[in-house]
C-alpha cells in the first residue's frame, strides 16, 4: 500500500468514527427528554385516577347528599302536618275554655239553686227540731174548725209535703248535673291537654331529627365543597402536565430531527467517502490492472426499501384494527412471534434514540435512520435484552435485542414500528412495516 492510499484509509476511518459518536450527546439529551415524558405521561395517568376518584367521591356525596335533602323536606312535611295538628287541637283547647265559660254562669247559678235548698232545708231542719223532732200533719188536719177549714187544711199539707219532695228531687237532679258538666267538661279538657302533649313530643322529636340532618346537609356540603375544589385543584395540575407534555413532545420533536439531522449529514459524507474511496480504488486497480470485484464485494447488501425483515418467526398481527382480548383497537405496527431470546435485528442502519422501558412496549429500542434524504424511526418493543446504548451507531443487520414478552404483551413476540419522520407518543406517522419488509 502507497503512502497515498494509506493517508485516504485513515482520513476515511477518521470520518467514519466522527460519524458514529458526534450524534452521542444529542441522543443523550433524547432519551433524558423521553424519560422525562414518561415521567410526565405518569403523573398525567395518576391525576386523571386521582380526579375519577373525586368525581365519583362527588357523586357519591351528591347521591348522600340528595336522599339527606329528601329526609328534610319528608320532616318538614311531617313537621308542618304535626304543628298543623297541634294548632287543630289547640283550637279546640281554646273552644273549650270558651265553652267551659260559658258554663260558668249556668255552674253557678246551680251552685245558687243548690245553696238556696240547702239553706230551706236547713230551715226545715232547725223547724223539726225545735217542735220536738217532727211535724204531727194529723195535728193540723184535726185543728180544723169545719169541713171548708180542714180542705183547706189537707190542701195546705199536701202542698208542703210535695213542695219538700220537689225540692229535693230538684237538688238532687241539680247536683247530679252539676256533677255531670263538670266531669264533661274536666274530661273533654283533659283528653285534649294530653292529645296536645303527645302532638307537641312528636313535634320535638321531628325537630331533633330535622336539626341532625340539617347538621348532615352542613357537613356534606362543606365535604362536596371540599372535594370539588380538590378536583378543580387537580384538573388544573393536569391541565399544566398536559402543557408540560406539549411542551416536552416539541423538545422530543426537535432533538430527533436535530439527531435525523446529524444522521442525514452523516450519510451525505459516508456516501461521498464512498464514492471518492470506489473512485481512487478504481483508478489504482487500474494503475494496478487489478480487479474491482475486491471493492464491489465489500459494499453491504440492501434491501430494495432500504430495510430488512428485523427478525425469524411467524407473522401474527398486522397493521390496523385487531382484537386481542380487551376489545377494538388500532394496531401500528407489525408483530412477529418466535421462542424467547430470538435475535432482533436493526433493519436499517441509523442510530439509537432510545433504549429502555417504556410503559406497554416494555423494553424497547428506538432507532433514528436517514435513507435517501428522508428520516425514519423504527421501533422494537416487548423485548427481553437490549445490546445497544443511547447514541450508538448500528449497521443494518446488526443485533440489537433478544425476542420477549416484557410490557403489554400476551406472548414473546416483537412488536416492530416504522415512522415516517421522527417517532412520536401518538405515533401519528407510522406506516404499515409490511410495505417496507415484505408481508
Amino acid at each position: 500500500m502507497n503512502t497515498w492510499s494509506k493517508w485516504f484509509v485513515a482520513a476515511l476511518s477518521a470520518v467514519l468514527a466522527l460519524s458514529i459518536f458526534l450524534p452521542t450527546a444529542n441522543a443523550d439529551k433524547l432519551s433524558d427528554l423521553e424519560k422525562e415524558k414518561q415521567q410526565v405521561e405518569q403523573k398525567k395517568n395518576n391525576l386523571n385516577s386521582e380526579i375519577q376518584s373525586k368525581n365519583n367521591a362527588i357523586v357519591e356525596n351528591q347521591t348522600k347528599l340528595e336522599k339527606i335533602m329528601n329526609k328534610i323536606q319528608e320532616l318538614n312535611g311531617e313537621i308542618e302536618e304535626t304543628q298543623g295538628k297541634i294548632d287543630g287541637v289547640q283550637a279546640q283547647i281554646d273552644q273549650t275554655k270558651v265553652e267551659i265559660d260559658e258554663l260558668k254562669e249556668s255552674i253557678e247559678e246551680l251552685e245558687r239553686k243548690i245553696a238556696e235548698r240547702e239553706e230551706l232545708l236547713k230551715e226545715r231542719a232547725r223547724a223539726i227540731q225545735l217542735s220536738g223532732g217532727s211535724v204531727d200533719y194529723i195535728d193540723v188536719l184535726l185543728g180544723a174548725n169545719s169541713f171548708v177549714d180542714f180542705i183547706d187544711r189537707a190542701s195546705a199539707v199536701n202542698t208542703l209535703i210535695e213542695a219538700d219532695r220537689e225540692i229535693m228531687r230538684e237538688q238532687a237532679a241539680d247536683k247530679k248535673l252539676l256533677a255531670e258538666q263538670k266531669a264533661e267538661v274536666e274530661e273533654k279538657l283533659a283528653k285534649q291537654e294530653s292529645q296536645k302533649a303527645e302532638l307537641v313530643e312528636l313535634k320535638d322529636s321531628l325537630d331533633v331529627q330535622k336539626k341532625e340532618q340539617d347538621g348532615l346537609q352542613k357537613d356534606l356540603k362543606a365535604e362536596q365543597k371540599r372535594l370539588a375544589k380538590e378536583k378543580a385543584d387537580l384538573e388544573e395540575e393536569h391541565a399544566k402536565a398536559m402543557n408540560i407534555s406539549s411542551s416536552l413532545q416539541k423538545k422530543i420533536g426537535k432533538e430527533q430531527a436535530r439527531l435525523a439531522e446529524i444522521a442525514r449529514k452523516a450519510e451525505a459524507e459516508r456516501k461521498a467517502k464512498e464514492a471518492a474511496a470506489r473512485k481512487a480504488a478504481a483508478k489504482k486497480a487500474a494503475q494496478s490492472n487489478a480487479s474491482a470485484a475486491t471493492v464491489t464485494q465489500a459494499a453491504a447488501p440492501k434491501s430494495s426499501s432500504g430495510f430488512i425483515r428485523p427478525a425469524a418467526g411467524r407473522h401474527t398481527s398486522g397493521f390496523g384494527g385487531r382484537d386481542i382480548g380487551a376489545g377494538a383497537e388500532t394496531h401500528l405496527g407489525y408483530d412477529i412471534a418466535n421462542s424467547p431470546g430470538t435475535p432482533i435485528h436493526a433493519a436499517a442502519s441509523g442510530y439509537v434514540s432510545y433504549a429502555g422501558s417504556m410503559g406497554g412496549y416494555g423494553n424497547v429500542i428506538i432507532i433514528t435512520h436517514v435513507i435517501n434524504g428522508q428520516s425514519y424511526a423504527t421501533t422494537y418493543a416487548h423485548l427481553n435484552s437490549i445490546n445497544v446504548s443511547v447514541g450508538q451507531a448500528v449497521s443494518q443487520g446488526q443485533k440489537i435485542g433478544g425476542m420477549g414478552n416484557t410490557g403489554r404483551s400476551t406472548g414473546p413476540h416483537l412488536h416492530f414500528e416504522i415512522h415516517i419522520g421522527s417517532w412520536n407518543g401518538a405515533r401519528s406517522n407510522a406506516v404499515n412495516p409490511a410495505a417496507y419488509i415484505g408481508g
